[in-house]
């Protein structure tokens, strides 16, 4: 099982798991990447990701590279896009094998591709009324 989505509708990571589960698998890893409240010094009160129209398919390209690689039950990740407050999930995985090594490994390497992979923008809005742009997400 690869679920791959970028959605505009809050992202729960539990779900994610649940979608994972597998009776051969000993391990279930997730990550949830929320919304912070500073960067650096400077207090955050939320941001607002954009996306180019190909996202979906970015993502998708990247959970089918993983998945091919056979080291996996399933997995599944999503990336959200809009307008989200400090404490909101924006990125979740969700990640099901045999051993936990792989679990984590697999884990950590779809959120490093789609950090370096996917054409997502952040627009951080300060506490002072400012906002900044910038294309890591």
């Amino acid at each position: 099982m690869v679920r791959a989505e970028v959605t505009e509708s809050p992202i729960s990571v539990t779900e994610l798991a649940d979608a994972v589960q597998d009776a051969a698998a000993g391990a279930v890893v997730t990550f949830e990447g929320v919304v912070r409240n500073h960067d650096a010094e400077r207090a955050v009160t939320g941001i607002g990701y954009s996306c180019h129209p190909t996202a979906g398919q970015v993502v998708e390209q990247i959970a089918q590279d993983v998945a091919q690689q056979g080291r996996v039950r399933a997995l599944g990740v999503v990336h959200r896009v809009g307008d989200l407050s400090v404490g909101e999930a924006a990125l979740a995985v969700a990640v099901s094998s045999d051993h936990r090594a792989e679990a984590f490994a697999v884990c950590s390497q779809i959120v490093e591709e789609v950090k370096e992979r996917l054409p997502v923008w952040k627009r951080q809005t300060f506490t002072d009324g400012s906002s900044q742009w910038s294309n890591i997400a």
